[in-house]
């Protein structure tokens, strides 16, 4: 009776420590962060586990934010060159349809508030000509309002070589934002100084009510070199003039700038356009049309044919996500349209601009979710071999903020398991050395895309990640914006990784949707 005695009060003593351990002040609950923020473990979350191929994953989102238009008999259709506006608080979002119901990249029309969820409708806006001519494939163009009426200028592509302008400027006119009859006889073509009639599109319009004229830009090419030309138009479309080239590219060396945009942040004016194949780029003046400084990058390969809009506070870069031809690729994000995707314009003390996750959609991540590490840091050092951490679960959406702190100039980042195989990692990787920030394929010897990123040891920089599906935005806080597309990694960790570096990640938070 005595031994058992004992046994019962030692039972009674451990379960009390035990109970002491769980209540310390210094040690949180399983259901509570180090910060005393609760986490969630909500039900009814897609199981990913039993979703192994991307493109099963991919056939599985939901996508909202990063919007997509909905399928065409079982087709999914794709955003193509967006061509947004503003008005009384909804954001008019224009794009280029590839696929589906659409004919020759007609234009469709998506809105919203928030730039968080879409209305899309349904019918198409402007449509390619089916019956060939001039506009037999529709290209990228703008909407502007003039007096009472808007225009919606726009590339007429020719579908045959039978005609002698491969591209002209076009315009459409309509009473409201949803439906335009094309104006027909009314056209621009490329100036005959050019020395060519192919590369001739993307107008841009701007209206100025006190003089009633519209500025036009279009991008064309002369000599092999990528221009941006600039018109002048009388409001009712009956007076054009050529008022020659405002910028040139001496720096990349393109031969076409897709989608330039203009636009004022306070004092300083910006020129912002997609360097053919290529990243997002931007040049500054105090001017409105030039001289520019040397243009600078935005973001990477990924955003591509975006331009900007805004509510008079805010400004909004509006492009679209490219995919891969191939969900299953491991070599290639190349395919043409993708998913709809919107940045804020950060203007720097100095002038230049950075991008930034849209407010409203980090907003809505409300549910703070337990990380695959004890507390909220993270520390991981490793040599010439690359080491792994796990930190979190790639959910279907997800956003993960913290701060960064280095030591040397090895390469470090985010590692994403894409099939089960470390070779096969997809990563995000901040590279001091070459001051990058990259997304790169099989673990690190495959690279899709990057942008500048001048960063060094021993400092600090939050960053903030969302990803929804596939598509996702880094962010490193007023220092670079990456957008990038990961196939196949959904319901699989989340790590850390370094290489011949010390790398360690506070205040680590990870959030998903209600």
């Amino acid at each position: 009776m005595k031994k058992t005695a004992h046994i019962i009060l030692l039972s009674v003593l451990l379960a009390a420590l035990l109970l002491l351990a769980a209540c310390s002040p210094n040690t949180a609950p399983a259901n509570v962060a180090e910060d005393g923020e609760a986490f969630v473990f909500p039900e009814g979350e897609t199981d990913f586990a039993t979703l192994r191929t991307p493109g099963s994953q991919e056939a599985a989102y939901t996508y909202q934010s990063f919007f997509l238009p909905a399928q065409d008999n079982g087709v999914q259709p794709y955003v193509g060159d967006t061509m947004p506006y503003y008005e009384d608080g909804t954001y008019y979002i224009y794009y280029l349809k590839e696929g589906g119901d659409s004919y020759n990249h007609s234009i469709y029309l998506t809105t919203t508030q928030d730039f968080v969820t879409y209305t899309e409708t349904d019918a198409v806006v402007l449509e390619a000509s089916r019956s060939g001519g001039q506009d037999g494939w529709i290209g990228t163009g703008s909407v502007v309002k003039v007096k009472g009426d808007y225009y919606f200028f726009y590339t007429g592509h020719a579908g045959s070589d039978a005609y002698e302008y491969k591209e002209k400027i076009m315009v459409a006119k309509g009473a409201s934002l949803d439906s335009f009859e094309k104006v027909e006889g009314w056209e621009i073509v490329p100036p005959s100084e050019l020395g060519q009639k192919n590369d001739f599109r993307d107008p841009q319009a701007y209206y100025d009510e006190a003089t009633d004229t519209i500025t036009l830009t279009v991008t064309a090419s002369q000599g092999n070199k990528a221009r941006i030309l600039k018109y002048s138009l009388s409001g009712d479309l009956q007076n054009a003039s050529y008022d020659g080239i405002i910028f040139t590219d001496e720096v990349g060396g393109y031969w076409n700038l897709e989608c330039s945009d203009t636009f004022r942040i306070g004092d300083t004016y910006y020129l912002t356009y997609s360097a053919q194949d290529d990243t997002l780029w931007y040049a500054m003046s105090d001017s409105p049309y030039g001289p520019y400084s040397d243009p600078i990058r935005l973001d990477g390969e990924l955003f591509y044919a975006a331009k900007h809009t805004g509510n008079g506070s805010d400004t909004y870069m509006v492009g679209w996500a490219r995919r891969s031809e191939s969900v299953s690729s491991t070599q290639e994000v190349t395919g043409w349209a993708g998913n709809l995707a919107v940045q804020k314009v950060v203007q720097n003390a100095d002038g230049t601009l950075t991008l930034a996750p849209v407010d409203a959609l980090v907003d809505q991540f409300t549910q703070r979710r337990q990380l695959l590490i004890d507390g909220m840091t993270a520390e991981l050092s490793s040599g010439s071999a690359y080491s792994y951490l796990d930190l979190c679960t790639a959910y279907e959406s997800f956003l993960l903020t913290g701060t960064i702190r280095f030591e040397k100039n090895g390469t470090f980042g985010l590692a994403f398991d894409y099939n089960g195989r470390t070779d096969k990692y997809k990563t995000i990787t901040l590279d001091p050395n070459g001051d990058v920030l990259a997304l790169q394929f099989n673990e690190g010897s495959t690279l899709i895309t990057e942008t500048p990123a001048d960063i060094e040891p021993g400092k600090d920089y939050t960053f903030t990640y969302v990803q929804e599906g596939s598509v996702g935005i880094f962010c490193l806080d007023g220092i670079a914006s990456l957008t990038v597309r990961l196939y196949g990694v959904s319901g699989k960790p989340v790590r850390l990784f370094t290489e011949n570096n010390t790398v360690t990640i506070s205040d680590l938070k990870q959030y998903t949707r209600e």
